[in-house]
């Protein structure tokens, strides 16, 4: 049941708000699944990763790791490409 303090209009601005959260989740969800589904790895897991597991080691830029990791995925440093 409805508490009838609340002004009908007051109720739409929660839902809205509700709408709102609800949506940015799924988009969220919808974006990491994504790039999970083509092999792109989620640099704010490996900074969370490394701040908790080796809090005194260095952490790589994102664009050091964004290398790394494509030299790691397709090969690089003169190792060929690919799987062909």
């Amino acid at each position: 049941m409805t508490d009838p303090t609340i002004h009908p209009f007051e109720r739409v601005g929660q839902a809205a708000k509700q709408l709102q959260e609800t949506g940015r989740y799924v988009a969220q969800a919808f974006s990491q699944s994504f790039c999970l589904m083509v092999g792109l790895p989620s640099y704010e897991a490996y900074v969370e990763h490394r701040l908790q597991t080796h809090p005194d080691e260095p952490v790589m830029s994102y664009e050091a790791f964004f290398k790394e990791r494509q030299e790691a995925r397709y090969g690089g440093r003169g190792k060929g490409g690919g799987c062909c």
